[in-house]
């Protein structure tokens, strides 16, 4: 009688167990958006040049960068990084230093004398950018990419906007935009210098001429309060400041000096005047912890000796003989839901004085939209769109704070990337908009943690107080290498997969196959256990409900 072989001994192989019939859910690997990357306003693949900063590809992660940002130098110092408030290490030890990072790398490639990729040939389509500053530069870069004939219009005699006449040397020094600026022009855009468009005639000329315009032409038009004479000596606005000032022009303002603001250029002004060796006083409505300038502004404006008087409102001045007595009253500050729709109700009794040689408004700017009014379409404020970034004229464009109430540099730069792309499908230089990608988000609970050891963030370290007030030295130091390349290495990469081989190695059942870039799921074998996603830790894997009856 012959035996029967052993069920438990064979040299068969489990190939013919197809236990993948058992599930009723199965992984799959995507690449989902990281929260830094939605909250970024260029858009830009933080994750991604990270990881490759990490690696060691410092000119990969550059080339990352600039694929949606041509200023990482810039960026890098002056952002006001709404990614690093929606990074998931936060909930665990410290949001990534992000912007210290692309500093970093924007610095790297100055110093090697890096160039922007070759753009594509001049064709036969050519667009007409009226404003040198972040956005119209922006737009400028992307659409030569493209291949686009690019001439830009700039009313001043030199590019750059708010970048070079607006924001002091102590945040931003003037050769690293003159090198920015500069790789851009390289790639063959042509340059009007001292070319305003200053009617709706001149625009309809552009039109004319050029496939397309792209107007960028900035918030240029000072707010005024009514309480005060800008005829007079003792009252200047800050952008008329911050101008004769970034120019190295003498300030004849006076010894004491009050401020008027809370924003970013409210600080620029009240930092610059302490430079120069004036006192200064800088009066807001809104109470310290709710001033739209940046924390770290603030902190550094208080260091540096600007007294501060929050949650008050100036209500009338009288001469003292060459000193001005400055009216005021603390107010009750309520933030409106929306950017700008705020109250104030006075607190009764409340009423004090300040003293003063002259005032420095810096309450923001508007868009001069008023000489293209009989072409253009706007709400009195800005000049309105449609969500392609296109005006109410046919072929011309608008974007930056010509067209946004969002006063922040990097969205401007985004939003001249946007309308670039716009511009390109309505040259038919692009194919129309990619649909069906994917919108998921990788939250905190998706990451794995246990791969990522504690580690405080890297900060960039500031000069010393004493050494700040002397001159208009940057104040930020950069990241030495080794602290650049610790802080890299605690980014999460969430969502995209790091090629770490933690799925393939813990799977079971074997259902995980390598490929040359990545992995792919056996669907023969895997059950669905779910052991690939714990371990990813990246939440690049992710288990959805198997369809496979």
């Amino acid at each position: 009688m012959d035996r029967q072989p052993s069920p438990l001994w064979t040299h068969a192989t489990t190939k013919l167990r197809n236990t993948g019939t058992w599930r009723s859910a199965m992984p799959e690997y995507r690449t989902s958006l990281s929260p830094c990357l939605g909250a970024c306003p260029v858009n830009g693949r933080i994750a991604e040049w990270i990881g490759l900063l990490k690696s060691g590809d410092v000119k990969g992660a550059w080339l990352t960068l600039v694929d949606n940002n041509p200023f990482p130098a810039i960026a890098g110092r002056i952002c006001h990084h709404p990614c690093e408030a929606v990074c998931n290490r936060q909930q665990m030890d410290g949001a990534v230093s992000i912007c210290s990072l692309e500093r970093h790398v924007g610095d790297i490639a100055m110093s090697e004398g890096w160039s922007l990729p070759e753009p594509e040939a001049v064709g036969k389509k050519s667009v007409a950018i009226v404003g040198g500053g972040p956005a119209g530069l922006s737009a400028a870069y992307q659409l030569r990419r493209l291949g686009i004939k690019v001439t830009l219009f700039e009313q001043h005699q030199q590019l750059g906007g708010l970048l070079r006449h607006g924001i002091p040397s102590y945040r931003l020094d003037k050769n690293i935009v003159d090198c920015e600026i500069g790789r851009i022009i390289d790639m063959g855009v042509e340059v009007e210098l001292c070319a305003e468009v200053g009617d709706h005639h001149a625009l309809q000329k552009l039109h004319d001429e050029f496939d397309a315009v792209y107007l960028a032409t900035g918030a240029s038009r000072p707010k005024a309060l009514p309480v005060l004479d800008y005829s007079k000596s003792w009252v200047i606005d800050s952008a008329e400041f911050l101008t004769v000032t970034n120019a190295g022009e003498p300030c004849r303002l006076g010894q004491n000096l009050v401020v008027i603001g809370g924003g970013s250029a409210a600080m620029d002004v009240a930092r610059t005047a302490r430079r120069l060796g004036r006192s200064v006083k800088l009066i807001s409505l809104e109470p310290e912890h709710l001033l739209p300038a940046q924390k770290a502004e603030v902190d550094e404006a208080i260091e540096e000796g600007v007294e501060f008087v929050t949650g008050a409102e100036m209500q009338s001045i009288s001469k003292d003989g060459d000193s001005l007595i400055l009216e005021c009253m603390r107010i009750k500050f309520n933030p409106g839901e929306e950017r700008g729709r705020f109250t104030i109700d006075p607190v009764p009794g409340s009423e004090f004085q300040l003293r003063a040689d002259a005032i420095i408004s810096s309450i923001g700017q508007d868009a001069d939209i008023s000489r293209w009014q009989s072409l253009l379409d706007n709400d009195g404020t800005v000049v309105n769109t449609d969500n392609l970034w296109q005006t109410s004229t046919k072929g011309i464009f608008a974007g930056g704070d010509v067209a946004s109430m969002d006063r922040f540099v990097t969205q401007a730069v985004g939003m001249g990337k946007q309308a670039a792309a716009e511009i390109g499908r309505y040259l038919g230089q692009l194919p129309s908009g990619e649909t069906g990608a994917n919108t998921s988000q990788t939250g905190f609970s998706d990451i794995n943690t246990h791969y990522f050891p504690p580690a405080a963030p890297n900060q960039q370290a500031n000069l010393e107080v004493e050494d700040r007030l002397q001159n208009f030295n940057e104040v930020q130091l950069p990241l030495a290498e080794d602290k650049a390349l610790a802080e890299a290495s605690r980014c999460f990469s969430c969502g995209s997969c790091i090629y770490c081989d933690n799925c393939y190695l813990y799977c079971p059942d074997m259902a995980i196959t390598k490929l040359q870039r990545g992995y792919e799921v056996i669907s023969d074998y895997c059950k669905g256990c779910g052991l690939c996603v714990a371990e990813c830790p990246t939440g690049s894997v992710v288990m959805l409900e198997d369809r496979q009856g």
